[in-house]
């Protein structure tokens, strides 16, 4: 098909996206979304990329599958040859995973062995595994520079805010990251007070997995009293099971799910010790079984896929929910085929890029000052516009309270350090980011984590230069 790269900001008919770890779990909800897009321009052409030629063959199963019934899906391929992938791609979806899911509950059961919390994108398992993600991820995007210069790279890789911040450095500003997390508050949020979402603005502020809904805007009055003061509403919440409603009012806003680790870390360290099997233990077990019972009945292979889903969903973030109602709640919301989510997201910032139709998203993007006591190119997570000339984040009406910035601040630090250990290879580097996190607080602790993840992960020990024992 002849293909049309776009003049300035626009773009034509032919739009190419390039998914890199396209043989990924997640890939059908991406797959999903683009199907039922007949918008004009559109992707037309879906590229796979992952290094395993096997999850590959059974994902775009998977796909192929999924598009039957659907007039005008996408040219779909797939390959294992990474600078073919992104030749000539308009977009650029990054999720992958060094080490693979093995690697993820290294990661974590190494932190649990220390005492320290164990999850893939806080505390000390992000940091290891962010250092050991960082130079895959800066090696893709100087590749993309090279051979698709106008591409923009939406990064769903974790942990997001700092792999984005980390490939800006290259990409600049056309690197964006994506979470599902805080748009998911918002559409739980709007739900509850019974808002039409396209009279809403949220006003959002934080860091990757570390935010806060502060306002809830419909035509321009705040909704959020309203909400945090009605038992009912409020209660039906997930974050009131999380956090309790007497909490909530204290905050005087809606704090993103991942903060429970910090609001109740002892609780939270005890419940994952207590449910004997971390989620990375969990999602290799289920994962490779599903890839294997794939590719052994090729026919099935989207049911299976839907199957493991449900489960998968149901099981997210179970250490804090136990078996409520929220896990039903958002194992039946994602299993939907036209589901929001990270992929809804991407799609939409895509067309308002190859569309000219500006939107606002909660965004992993470049602060710009946006909040002020941050470095201007600091990655945020807040609220941005995105439009054909590209994406930036909207000034704040107010600033983060004193507790939210000490650990904005706090983190940010980490996340920086964590980023200059793996470009310098230096290993005093990692031990600040271990030691400065405020779910490790010990400079002891942190030398035995540097120590323990250099012999558990090679990874990890090639980007420090430190041989593993």
């Amino acid at each position: 098909m002849p293909r049309h790269r776009p003049t300035g900001r626009r773009y034509d008919r032919a739009v190419r996206l390039t998914i890199v770890g396209g043989g990924g779990f997640r890939t059908p909800h991406v797959w999903e979304a683009l199907l039922r897009d007949h918008a004009d321009p559109r992707v037309t052409q879906v590229v796979l990329h992952d290094t395993d030629r096997g999850r590959l063959d059974v994902m775009e199963t998977v796909l192929r599958q999924q598009a039957e019934g659907f007039a005008g899906a996408p040219a779909l391929h797939s390959t294992t040859d990474l600078r073919s992938a992104l030749s000539g791609a308009d977009f650029v979806f990054a999720a992958i995973r060094v080490g693979g899911l093995e690697g993820r509950c290294l990661d974590e059961h190494v932190a649990l062995a220390h005492g320290v919390l164990g999850q893939e994108t806080t505390g000390a398992g992000g940091i290891a595994y962010a250092i050991r993600t960082v130079p895959a991820m800066l090696g893709l995007a100087r590749l993309i520079a090279e051979v698709a210069p106008t591409a923009y790279l939406l990064n769903f890789t974790n942990p997001a805010g700092i792999i984005t911040e980390a490939t800006q450095s290259v990409l600049g500003e056309r690197s964006v990251g994506i979470c599902d997390t805080p748009s998911g508050l918002g559409r739980e949020v709007v739900a509850a007070v019974g808002a039409d979402p396209g009279r809403v603005a949220l006003d959002y502020v934080g860091l990757n997995h570390l935010g806060w809904l502060r306002r809830v805007l419909v035509d321009g009055v705040d909704v959020l009293p309203g909400l945090l003061s009605d038992d009912e509403r409020l209660g039906r919440l997930e974050d009131a099971e999380l956090f309790g409603t007497d909490f909530l009012r204290r905050l005087r806003s809606l704090p993103n799910e991942y903060l429970w680790y910090y609001y109740r870390g002892r609780e939270s360290l005890a419940a994952i010790r207590a449910a004997g099997r971390t989620r990375g233990d969990y999602l290799r077990d289920s994962q490779t079984a599903f890839y294997a019972d794939a590719a052994a009945q090729p026919a099935r292979a989207g049911t299976l896929w839907r199957e493991v889903l449900g489960a998968r969903n149901a099981s997210y973030l179970a250490e804090a929910r136990g078996a409520g109602s929220g896990d039903a709640a958002r194992a039946t919301a994602e299993a939907e085929p036209g589901a929001e989510g990270y992929a809804g997201v991407a799609l939409a910032v895509m067309a308002a890029i190859s569309r000219s139709e500006p939107s606002v998203h909660i965004l992993n993007v470049r602060n710009g000052g946006s909040v002020t006591a941050l470095p201007d190119d600091a990655v945020v997570e807040i609220p941005a516009r995105v439009t054909a000339e590209g994406i930036r984040a909207l000034p704040l009406t107010t600033q983060p309270d004193l507790h939210q910035l000490g650990l904005m601040a706090q983190v940010k630090a980490v996340e920086r350090h964590a980023i200059a250990a793996a470009v310098t290879g230096d290993p005093g580097e990692a031990l600040q980011a271990f030691a400065l996190h405020p779910l490790v607080g010990s400079v002891d602790v942190a030398g035995r984590l540097l120590g323990a993840y250099a012999a558990a992960q090679p990874t990890f020990a090639a980007a420090l230069g430190l041989r593993p024992a």
